[in-house]
């Protein structure tokens, strides 16, 4: 992605850089469980090795940017409000770090998160 001209060259940024950025903006949300990776993703995972842009798709057209983010949610949370907060944040965090300007964060849930381990405990102590 060819970002800026100036007197000194070209700038170019990688789509891999802004699902990077994107998904580390999309972690950082409270409500957000996890990304959803394929499964290369998860056997990297599985070696040690994190990462960031699992979950998170980077189209460039003429149009513009457009990010799909595919995240689990925590079990209660507001999706809609969740959803809003990553979007911004994605939004917030590639302007500040590469200027640009995305036209569309598109969030999918693909899944919920239920805290079993809990509900377990909170059994467990009722007996």
């Amino acid at each position: 992605m060819n970002h800026d001209e100036n007197g000194l060259g070209k700038v170019e940024i990688a789509p891999e850089v802004i699902e990077v950025i994107a998904g580390i903006a999309a972690s950082e949300i409270e409500g957000v469980s996890s990304m959803r990776g394929n499964f290369a993703a998860g056997v990297v995972e599985r070696l040690g090795k994190k990462n960031h842009g699992k979950g998170v798709k980077v189209e460039l057209s003429e149009d513009g940017i457009i990010i799909d983010v595919y995240c689990v949610m925590i079990f209660g949370v507001s999706i809609p409000k969740v959803a809003h907060k990553i979007q911004d944040n994605i939004r917030q965090a590639l302007l500040n770090m590469t200027a640009l300007d995305i036209n569309e964060v598109n969030i999918h849930v693909v899944g919920i998160q239920f805290d079993t381990k809990t509900n377990e405990v909170e059994i467990d102590q009722e007996m």
